[in-house]
């Protein structure tokens, strides 16, 4: 320890790597995703003796998926990577987290203080001085940055960033020099958590928001309820949740907001995504003469391509940061108290049933005697084999989009990068929501393409070292189908070499830890979904893990005939 005379004037000294993974620990992280590099090493040596399990990807974008499927479902997560080729590797995932309000602590290990201010010409650096410039590409992917510079202001940022990280919902940068780590800091605030809590509304200005969303819906004949992505993110489920018990709205989500709510409940409607929704839901919705409209992110893929056909005049929009009652907007007003006194004095209100939902395979795809697994058989057969609690993570593309036909049972956390979406997300997403799952005792099942699965297959070998047990679906089309869709049916760029995919796992160790299956029909799919050993993940952890992957050959249909309205280009005609 130091003996120098700040040190001794700390009344409870702790190292400044320890503080930061003290308090990650106390914001609920148990594991860090990462890759480990010459300025992060002593660091990571600190994460055992915070509570902290290292989880150690097989590269940076991996890990950063990794981290932000950990994060939707544990609420916050860590990653970790080294200066310069470490954290510009990880920055695709970043992004993608930024733009779908998705919380990750992205800590990177830096060079000596020192070094960076003499700018002396290390390796990982462009070369020219500048220990700056790799800080300034994150700033706009970061709603808040915390440089490790000064040991008298390091604990205020350590705690700012992972509060604005929280209650923003959004990925936070935090650099740790090399030298700053063992440099002792008052470890005392720690015995005081960080306030995660959200800034009151000013109580006149809520009262009045209120009081006008209440006559609004008093005043209307046949009001719904539109929750999305950012219900999920600023957590106001649980008030959504009590809206929908306590006026008995019909209650619709947008295909990001999928698993915002109970799809038990009788008030639960289905799916509105413009012109990609079930004529009934599409007709409730926009014949609505008012939409309570919670957390709604109105992206390209997220509204079938902006067919959303709902007015202003028609809608209020909750938001974690301003209210909009028709074409008034209230701002700096967070939705959760709104919601919640709305909820305390609603009162009566003019509630109509929703359309029904169930999922029963359609009478045209039981009697056609077709045994190619098509959208509109697969999916409604998946939601009769979904269990409560479930994890279900979906590919950007056809599995994306084919989940909208799902009906959910309670408790399923739905993952998928709608407004991102970059292709191969949710493999590493996988991993770290089944590490999470892992944590708590539930089921992850991931659907994936088999072009999506090239891009970030590694981190079935990071799966196979921590012992994770997720269901994985390979969906396999011989190529990039969506793209196929869009443009290019038969053009070379849209092939990629087809893999032997039940045999993956032996390929990244995991001998005899995994069961690998090939079903090509109808009849392979049910039989396989009605096995016990399949379906119970709690007999797969007794016996011990193993990784069940699954391949399947898949019946393109009209789902993803929407694209035209968003690409410019001629739609192929399928072969």
């Amino acid at each position: 320890m130091p003996n120098d005379i700040a040190t001794r004037e700390l009344r409870q000294p702790v190292d400044i790597a320890e503080y930061l993974f003290r308090r990650l620990h106390q914001v609920g992280i148990r594991s860090v995703h990462g890759v480990p590099g010459d300025y992060n090493l002593v660091a990571l040596d600190y994460l055992p003796k915070c509570g902290l399990k290292w989880v150690g990807n097989c590269n940076e974008l991996n890990a950063g998926y990794a981290a932000d499927g950990y994060a939707r479902v544990k609420g916050i997560s860590a990653l970790v990577t080294t200066f310069g080729v470490g954290e510009l590797s990880a920055l695709n995932a970043i992004a993608g987290a930024y733009s779908e309000f998705v919380p990750i602590v992205h800590i990177v290990g830096q060079p000596h203080t020192r070094s960076q201010k003499d700018g002396m010409l290390l390796h990982h650096t462009l070369g020219n001085g500048d220990f700056n410039v790799f800080a300034r590409m994150s700033s706009g992917i970061s709603c808040a940055m915390g440089r490790l510079n000064e040991t008298h202001e390091v604990a205020t940022l350590i705690d700012n960033a992972i509060r604005e990280c929280w209650i923003r919902s959004r990925p936070v940068y935090i650099t740790l020099p090399t030298d700053m780590i063992v440099q002792k800091i008052e470890g005392d605030r720690l015995n005081d958590p960080i306030d995660l809590t959200l800034p009151p509304n000013d109580p006149e200005k809520e009262d009045y928001v209120v009081d006008v969303v209440l006559r609004y819906l008093h005043a209307a004949q046949r009001p719904v309820i539109l929750v999305d992505a950012c219900a999920i993110r600023h957590r106001v489920l649980d008030e959504v949740q009590d809206l929908m018990e306590a006026s008995r709205l019909p209650t619709f989500v947008a295909p990001m907001g999928k698993g915002a709510v109970d799809e038990t409940h009788k008030c639960y409607g289905g799916v509105y995504a413009g012109t990609g929704s079930y004529p009934e839901v599409r007709e409730q919705v926009e014949s609505s003469d008012l939409i309570l409209s919670i957390g709604a992110i109105k992206s390209d893929f997220n509204t079938t391509g902006f067919t959303y056909r709902i007015g202003q005049l028609n809608t209020i929009d909750f938001h974690s940061n301003y209210v909009r009652v028709r074409y008034s907007e209230y701002p700096d007003i967070n939705m959760k108290g709104v919601l919640r006194k709305v909820i305390q004095q609603l009162g009566s209100v003019n509630a109509q049933p929703p359309p029904p939902l169930t999922n029963t395979v359609p009478n045209e795809e039981k009697t056609s005697g077709n045994q190619a697994i098509t959208h509109a058989w697969l999916w409604p057969t998946i939601g009769q084999w979904l269990k409560a609690n479930d994890i279900v993570i979906t590919e950007t593309g056809t599995s994306n989009f084919g989940i909208w036909e799902t009906r959910f049972p309670p408790n399923v956390t739905a993952i998928s990068q709608v407004l991102w979406g970059s292709i191969g997300y949710s493999l590493g997403a996988c991993q770290g929501a089944a590490l999470a799952a892992k944590e708590h005792g539930r089921r992850t099942v991931l659907f994936i393409g088999d072009g999506s699965l090239q891009l970030t297959v590694q981190e079935l070998s990071t799966m196979i070292r921590n012992k994770l047990n997720p269901i994985i679906f390979v969906i396999c089309n011989e190529g990039y189908t969506i793209e196929r869709y869009i443009h290019g049916w038969d053009a070379a760029y849209n092939d990629i070499q087809p893999w032997d995919i039940k045999s993956l796992p032996v390929v990244f160790g995991a001998k005899d830890q995994y069961k690998g299956y090939r079903v090509q029909t109808r009849d392979e799919v049910t039989k396989l979904c009605a096995s016990k050993e399949f379906a119970d993940s709690s007999l797969l952890q007794v016996r011990g893990w193993f990784l069940s992957t699954y391949e399947m050959s898949f019946a393109a249909d009209k789902r993803t005939s929407w694209w035209s309205s968003i690409c410019p280009v001629t739609m192929p005609r399928r072969p």
